[in-house]
């Protein structure tokens, strides 16, 4: 009975983005999800290589390469963040293989929907920090000056990370495993012995998301954006360097990337109410959310593209890489031919030829 009343609430009261291939067997549907689960894997392992080498570079200029900058903080924590969830990447992609099947028990079920909310959260926080932080020190320079110090963006980091935290413990909270259709299923559960309750639950966890990790920081954002621009046009004083077109696009990738998934969120609140929505979400939301994931690659490439900057430190970089690694490889070989020579008997070739016919 207790069994029952969870495989009830886990088709009423909870949808993510890798719970939509459970509702329907139909051989149609089937060749369906199928194919949505191979562009998936597809796009989550692209997202793997491109992000675990990428942010790993990214994170090795800004943090070890170049000179620490407020601007270079903001992006080292930038990839950090991404870093960690593409790290996490494996465990959706074999979910995905044994067509939802989880295999990695109920601790690490919370782990990976916990790394990817922080993901979310830690990126477009440190995106609202970039463009506010672009707005201060191009318009108000001086006050810049005086306040704009690597103590301080420091410490503005940390709360970063202790907010995208605290937002992202739902995850601990509600994810949960359980035997369904024969396969051990990860999901959101909300159930409660009352189905209003639950229903509440995911509403508020859907509307918290939303709103703290994408609307009012994208309003923040524009907002910084257009008195950029304003101010821009009103002063000749005033220049957009390479770095802040750089933010821009970096901006405007990730809303491109992560908008269609917080669309679907909020459309599923009321899948109930329509069949023809309901199978809108269960064929946009595995989407949706690849493309979310696949931002997680994308900062790395943007940098190398658009700014020239990174292009001539990343070729200078593999430069000195590939030079240090030749000296060493040189120094080696020296040394092993030393090794081999005959050590020195300090005795006349006459002296050799007779020991010798002795």
């Amino acid at each position: 009975m207790m069994e029952q009343e969870y495989e009830k609430d886990y088709e009423n009261y909870t949808y993510d983005y890798l719970e939509y291939g459970d509702f329907d067997d139909s051989k149609g549907s089937y060749t369906q999800r199928e194919t949505l689960h191979i562009i998936s894997v597809v796009i989550y392992s692209i997202s793997f290589v491109l992000g675990l080498s990428g942010n790993g570079i990214v994170i090795w200029v800004t943090g070890v390469k170049t000179k620490r900058t407020v601007n270079s903080l903001w992006l080292l924590n930038l990839a950090v963040a991404d870093f960690v969830f593409v790290l996490f990447l494996p465990f959706s992609i074999d979910y995905v293989l044994r067509d939802f099947h989880w295999n990695f028990g109920q601790i690490m079920c919370k782990l990976n929907s916990f790394v990817s909310m922080i993901n979310m959260y830690a990126s477009v926080f440190f995106l609202m920090i970039l463009s506010i932080d672009r707005y201060i020190s191009l318009v108000h320079l001086r006050w810049s000056q005086n306040h704009r110090t690597m103590t301080r963006a420091w410490w503005l980091c940390v709360g970063v990370w202790l907010a995208s935290a605290l937002l992202s413990c739902p995850a601990l909270i509600f994810r949960e495993t359980m035997e369904y259709h024969n396969r051990v299923v990860c999901f959101n559960n909300f159930h409660d012995q009352s189905g209003h309750i639950a229903a509440m639950r995911h509403i508020t966890l859907v509307v918290v998301r939303t709103t703290l990790g994408f609307i009012l920081p994208f309003s923040a954002i524009c907002v910084s954006g257009i008195l950029l621009t304003i101010k821009v046009r009103q002063s000749r004083a005033v220049h957009v360097s390479r770095f802040s077109k750089t933010v821009s696009v970096v901006i405007l990738v990730f809303f491109l990337c992560w908008m269609p998934f917080h669309t679907f969120s909020l459309m599923e609140l009321s899948m109930h109410s329509s069949l023809v929505l309901h199978t809108v979400l269960k064929t946009g939301f595995p989407l949706a959310t690849s493309l979310a994931f696949f931002n997680s690659c994308v900062n790395p490439v943007l940098y190398v593209l658009v700014s020239k900057k990174v292009r001539v430190l990343l070729k200078r970089s593999c430069l000195d890489i590939t030079k240090n690694s030749l000296r060493e490889l040189s120094q080696s070989i020296s040394a092993t031919k030393s090794a081999s020579l005959p050590p020195n008997t300090n005795c006349t070739p006459e002296e050799a030829i007779a020991s010798s016919v002795v």
